[in-house]
Formats: structure tokens, C-alpha cells, sequence
């Protein structure tokens, strides 16, 4: 249940996003679901991979390296599909910081731990 809530708000707020992120485009609803669905996946199974390969520049970056880390995830997730479509690194880096914060926000005023 906890899974679900966490992709159902994340889908909400990828559909909210493109109206102030001008680089991002997402069809619909339904889209937006299944593009936080998958992005739910990668960064369950690919994005674990991907932080243990670039320990050292994350160590050296200060930890903001995770956030390339992150952009990439939106755009990859962004590749399986036609309705949603992310203009370029720095769209999808500023996609990925809205991303979290707002989930977060909503995540945890709609009663998550």
C-alpha cells in the first residue's frame, strides 16, 4: 500500500510539473503513472548500481553528483515512452529536484511516515 501511495503522488506531481518546467511535456495522467511507475523501478534496481559505480566522484563532488544521478533516472524513464519528453540534462536535473521536493511535501501531509 505504501508503494502504491508513493508512485500515485509521484505520478501527480510529474503531471503537475510540466506546467512550471517548460522543457518537460507529459501527455496525460495515465502517463504520468506509468512514468512514475518505471521510474519507481529504475531507481529500485539501476540507480543502486549507479551510486556504488561512482562512489569516488560522489565522495568527491560532496554528494551532489547523486542529483546527475537522479536526472539521468528522468531520462531514461523519460525514453520508454512517447508522452512524456524531457528537453535536455538541465530540464531533467530541475524535473528531478521539483520531483522530490514536491512528493516529499505531499507524501508526508498526506499522512506518510
Amino acid at each position: 500500500m505504501n508503494f502504491i501511495l508513493k508512485v500515485l503522488i509521484t505520478a501527480l506531481i510529474a503531471y503537475l510539473l510540466p506546467g512550471i518546467l517548460s522543457g518537460v511535456k507529459i501527455a496525460d495522467m495515465k502517463t504520468a503513472a506509468l512514468f512514475a511507475l518505471v521510474l519507481a523501478l529504475l531507481n529500485a534496481v539501476v540507480k543502486p548500481i549507479l551510486v556504488i559505480l561512482t562512489i569516488p566522484v560522489t565522495l568527491i563532488s560532496l554528494g551532489l553528483f547523486l542529483l546527475v544521478i537522479n536526472a539521468f533516472m528522468v531520462m531514461l524513464a523519460a525514453n520508454f515512452f512517447k508522452g512524456v519528453h524531457v528537453d535536455g540534462f538541465w530540464w531533467a536535473l530541475a524535473f528531478s529536484i521539483l520531483l522530490s521536493f514536491g512528493s516529499s511535501i505531499l507524501y508526508s501531509l498526506v499522512g506518510g511516515k
